[in-house]
């Protein structure tokens, strides 16, 4: 039999990944500060012939690369009607008053009611079908919205197209936090929410080029957006349907010394998942009872709003500083280049301390600093355009942060799958919001709305930070039940008081 090692004491260059994936996770060294009998945990034993950090290293490249792809086109198809928009939708389908602003909104009607149960059909059916369905079918939809000829048709498309898109954004999230432990979470978080600044940046530039192929064979620059990037997303969508990745315990590229280790690693951080089991109605009900998982609602709700309004507008804000449809375009592409690097810069610290309150509400406080420039400031060019890249920056690094933040203190896949839908669907109610935002050319209503609800978002963070923490003392007096078993500890997920919050 090959030799396996145990994680040696510390000292050797990856102590830090193999501490932790020895140490059950309760946060101290013993478990007699929380109240029960203290017990040594088994060994977690990585195999022989490999190492955690090029573990680690293989997960990533099997599947961090996939949900960042499937995010980027999912979000570039959601938001390209913001580029569409300057190249003559509106003109063209004779779209007047609100329209355009209700096409937006009924967008998210799907896609805030068929979270949850997308999430649910994800663990049935499998990620890699239903996520790659799902794309193959919001591509195909987005064809269509090139091909539209009036405001019923556009309607219809964009409805569509939020219940093709309802399972991209919980799901890749809920797929992630099955894969990794939390103090490694947030980079790979970032790193796929970060695809959404992506596909701003990328959305400009395309959107610069196809727009220039206005009338060619007889079809508009706005509709070529739609039908060229619809295509692309189909092609990868079918690609997906045989190489996109699942569970751990579905991975057909690891070997199974090196599946058990990844369990083993994943059930001493956050506990048994409980994988083998369906969620049921019952666990929707327990889930939704908890006060701090309408806390994680509120929290995304609040940066929903702003975060949208940027995504839909800046095309239209960019453009009243007086550039051209092409300028218009690339003049959107910086901040969300800005943004991309200072998410990730943002999510590399938060890792680095295994902290997230402090590394949400800063972002969040720049964003505050943006507004307040743009409410003040009306005749400065470039101070203007600043305040949009610290807009854009501060909120899209403080989103990822944020979801990181409370998907991972959900212990299990019952309460993560139905926590992370939860949080996602009722925090994309803000989308419709955002929608009416920027009505007429009222700048400065909309920045109030956005102002006030990041501070909203800023007001529950603090909030679920001061909740956790409580919980944690409280679960520090707290004692199992003799004789429980592991299957009775999965289902309490983290409510298990072995289980500890992270800040």
């Amino acid at each position: 039999m090959a030799s396996q090692h145990q994680v040696p004491p510390p000292g050797p260059p990856h102590q830090d990944e193999e501490k932790a994936a020895h140490r059950h996770h309760t946060g101290s060294s013993s478990s007699s500060s929380l109240g029960i009998t203290p017990t040594a945990p088994a060994p977690v034993i990585c195999p022989s012939h490999t190492t955690p950090r090029r573990l680690t290293t293989k997960i990533d490249l099997h599947l961090v690369p996939f949900v960042i792809i499937l995010y980027l086109m999912a979000f570039l198809d959601r938001v390209n009607i913001a580029n569409a928009r300057a190249f003559g939708l509106e003109t063209d389908l004779g779209l007047s008053g609100t329209q355009f602003n209700t096409a937006l909104t009924i967008f998210f009607v799907p896609y805030i009611l068929f979270e949850i149960p997308s999430n649910i059909l994800l663990k049935k059916i499998s990620p890699r079908i239903w996520l790659s369905g799902c794309c193959i079918g919001f591509g195909f939809i987005t064809m269509m919205q090139g091909l539209v000829q009036n405001y019923a048709g556009i309607l219809t498309t964009r409805f569509l197209l939020g219940l093709f898109e309802c399972g991209m954004f919980p799901g890749c999230f809920y797929l992630l936090g099955m894969w990794y432990r939390r103090e490694e979470a947030q980079k790979r978080f970032s790193l796929f929410f970060s695809s959404t600044s992506l596909a701003g940046a990328f959305g400009g530039l395309l959107a610069s080029g196809l727009g220039s192929m206005d009338y060619m064979r007889g079809y508009r620059g706005w509709r070529w957006i739609f039908l060229i990037e619809g295509a692309a997303t189909v092609v990868i969508g079918a690609i997906f349907l045989f190489t996109f990745p699942g569970f751990v315990e579905e991975a057909k590229w690891l070997r199974d010394d090196e599946r058990d280790y990844i369990k083993a690693r994943l059930h001493a951080d956050q506990g048994h998942s409980a994988a083998e089991r369906s969620i049921t109605l019952k666990d929707v009900g327990k889930v939704m009872s908890d006060y701090k998982v309408w806390l994680g609602g509120f929290m995304y709700f609040g940066i929903i709003v702003p975060a949208y309004s940027y995504a839909y507008f800046s095309p239209t804000i960019v453009q009243s500083y007086g550039y051209d449809k092409i300028q218009t375009q690339l003049h959107s592409v910086p901040p969300w280049a800005v943004a991309f690097v200072f998410a990730m810069v943002i999510a590399t610290a938060s890792d680095w301390l295994k902290h997230r309150f402090l590394f949400t509400v800063l972002p969040i406080c720049i964003s505050i600093s943006g507004f307040a420039i743009l409410l003040n400031v009306h005749d400065n060019l470039p101070v203007q355009y600043a305040a949009l890249v610290l807009i854009c920056m501060g909120m899209y690094s403080a989103m990822p942060i944020q979801v990181c933040w409370f998907n991972m203190n959900l212990g299990g896949h019952h309460r993560r799958a139905v926590g992370s839908a939860w949080q996602i669907g009722f925090g994309n109610i803000g989308g419709i919001i955002a929608t009416y935002s920027f009505v007429g050319g009222d700048f400065r209503k909309g920045y109030i709305i956005c102002v006030s609800f990041i501070c909203l978002s800023a007001l529950s963070c603090i909030i679920y930070a001061v909740s956790i923490m409580a919980e944690n003392r409280k679960k520090a007096n707290q004692t199992l039940p003799e004789g429980m078993t592991e299957q009775e500890k999965a289902e309490l997920g983290d409510l298990n008081p072995d289980f500890k919050y992270m800040l």
